[in-house]
């Protein structure tokens, strides 16, 4: 069941995610929306690559939500970590964060970030954002201390870049720093023009 908070007086558009990460980041373009919870299975489906399954899941977040209130534009967003072209999903705990940290100290590691817009009338505008992170090499206990500190275990790759977790890093290779927090506001913000939104 999807859950809707209540919309801003005459709002168009509606986010379809609980994040806090990606509520603030689309505060950052002044256009008032409402936020949506879509329930979706975003479990990978066999042989999908990662980038199929960022735009699908984005597209589907939005789709569910937009399917409930027809009239509104709906945003849904999805970020997929990928290592040797296998996907990293979010680990969920403590042992799994270890072991994700692990893997790709030392490592790029790209982060592919969809972002749709969607009407229940069918319109359908969307963009995908590739971020290339250079970690630096991580110790075990360097590893646990920043666990310790974040427990990021509702992020894919283990991290919050937008906290301490920026201090895991060597270097960050993007067209648009915001992507890597869930959002690319870049593409956003040219889509949400593009459907008729007045964003500077």
């Amino acid at each position: 069941m999807t859950t809707l908070s209540a919309p801003p007086a005459q709002a168009g558009l509606i986010l379809a995610s609980t994040s806090i990460y990606r509520r603030q980041l689309l505060q950052r373009l002044n256009v008032p929306f409402a936020t949506a919870a879509p329930d979706l299975d975003e479990a990978p489906r066999p042989g999908e690559s990662p980038a199929v399954l960022a735009v699908r899941l984005a597209f589907a977040k939005a789709g569910v939500v937009a399917s409930k209130r027809p009239g509104a534009w709906v945003l849904g967003s999805d970020q997929v970590a990928v290592l040797d072209g296998m996907t990293l999903g979010k680990p969920g705990a403590r042992a799994a964060a270890v072991a994700q940290l692990a893997a790709m100290s030392g490592r790029s590691v790209e982060f592919l970030t969809a972002v749709s817009l969607v009407h229940a009338d069918g319109r359908h505008l969307q963009a995908l954002d590739t971020t290339t992170v250079h970690f630096r090499v991580l110790h075990e206990h360097e590893i646990h201390r920043y666990l310790d500190a974040e427990q990021p275990y509702d992020c894919a790759g283990s991290f919050k870049a937008e906290g301490l977790g920026i201090a895991l890093f060597e270097a960050i290779a993007s067209q648009d720093p915001t992507a890597l927090i869930g959002l690319p506001l870049i593409a956003t913000a040219r889509l949400l023009r593009q459907a008729g939104f007045a964003v500077p």
